[in-house]
């Protein structure tokens, strides 16, 4: 390896426009997260995204087009059968799944009845796809009553569990995490387990991003992660990169309990992790936070904090650094229901050249960039 460094940055659900099969994964043609919010929210603004070339992708109301980009800049579809955080992050880092994970909207009778064997919970409430801050507030009073765990889903490949953690000690919750992981392990096809701490916060339940905790399905194969270690290099993981991939090929991770957090974390590691020859972030806000609640208007805050950032980053970016931004999958905030939708994405790309690189058939195309970056090929 040598001191070059690649530093991808994913606004998790920031898709760009509906896929070619999007009516096989539930959605229409109209799906478009970033257009739609955009349009919905009186228009963006992104100077230094507009600079690089976001707006000459596609018409984005609030976001110019320019003649003289500082970036490259395009649209990727994603070529594995899914619209999920786990998918759309192992492509980006070079894997593509053939077969989706399986999707629930309920949990067998005998999975439950597993769960609650080797848990020793008592007994579960919910099973049911439910947006978490909504389940959370109508299940919390029998979850008080009973000490039983929520236990929710979408149609992401999801299990999740919420407890109060004043309530239920936080290991309890993560130890029920591990149980589920194993017992879904089982041939069930779940992509991730989601502890969902919360607490009653102004007579709220309210919750706990930062100790929130991911227990993914293991890679099936290698990723470029994995190669980079191999080659003597090292990959820093912020916020839930780690989890998405499991370890694998991390040499060093920072958890963050939200986007201002992993974007500070994100600044420092260009700062100081001269020695690291990539730099993975997810900023989880955008699709947490702002797609699955519909809220057009705080996923228009959050894009415009990462547009904020751009500068710091790029002014502390030695010339051998090369930055790439894209998102993982879509959540348009504007279209019915609160699940992911199935989108292709933007990426933009600072260090090497400027103008358009068009259309790529998949999001390996990054993980493609960064081995001949990195002089891997």
């Amino acid at each position: 390896m040598n001191k070059k460094r690649a530093i991808i940055i994913v606004i998790d659900s920031m898709g760009i426009g509906a896929m070619p099969d999007s009516l096989e994964f539930g959605d229409d043609s109209t799906v478009n997260t970033l257009c739609n919010l955009a349009k919905a929210s009186g228009g963006l603004n992104v100077p230094n995204f507009e600079k690089m070339g976001l707006g000459n992708i596609k018409d984005i109301l609030g976001v110019k087009k320019t003649n003289s980009p500082t970036a490259e800049y395009g649209i990727m579809k994603v070529k594995s059968k899914g619209k999920d955080t786990t998918t759309g992050h192992w492509e980006i880092a070079g894997l593509v799944l053939d077969n989706p994970f399986k999707t629930y909207i309920n949990f067998p009778d005998e999975l439950i009845e597993k769960f609650i064997q080797k848990t020793n919970c008592g007994g579960i409430l919910g099973n049911l796809p439910a947006s978490g801050t909504k389940i959370i507030e109508e299940l919390n009073e029998e979850h008080h009553k009973t000490k039983f765990p929520i236990i929710y889903t979408s149609a992401d490949s999801v299990f999740q569990i919420a407890v109060d953690i004043d309530l239920i000690p936080i290991e309890t919750l993560y130890e029920w995490c591990k149980i589920a992981r194993e017992l879904l392990d089982e041939g069930y096809g779940i992509s991730r387990v989601i502890a969902r701490p919360y607490k009653i916060i102004d007579g709220k339940p309210s919750r706990i991003g930062s100790l929130r905790h991911d227990y993914s399905v293991a890679p099936p194969k290698d990723t470029l992660l994995d190669e980079i270690v191999k080659n003597n290099g090292k990959v820093y993981a912020i916020g839930k990169i780690k989890d998405i991939f499991t370890g694998k090929g991390i040499s060093e991770s920072k958890p963050t309990g939200g986007n201002t957090e992993g974007l500070n974390a994100t600044l420092d590691a260009i700062q100081n992790k001269k020695d690291s020859s990539l730099i993975f972030t997810n900023l989880v806000d955008t699709d947490m936070l702002y797609g699955h609640r519909r809220d057009y208007l705080g996923y228009k805050k959050a894009i415009e904090e990462v547009d904020s950032y751009l500068p710091k980053f790029i002014q502390n970016m030695d010339e051998n650094d090369l930055l790439i931004i894209t998102a993982d999958h879509g959540c348009d905030p504007t279209y019915k229901g609160s699940d992911h939708t199935r989108e292709m994405v933007p990426v933009i790309i600072y260090g090497a050249k400027t103008g358009d690189i068009g259309r790529k058939e998949s999001f390996t195309y990054v993980s493609d960039r960064i081995k001949t970056w990195l002089e891997m090929q």
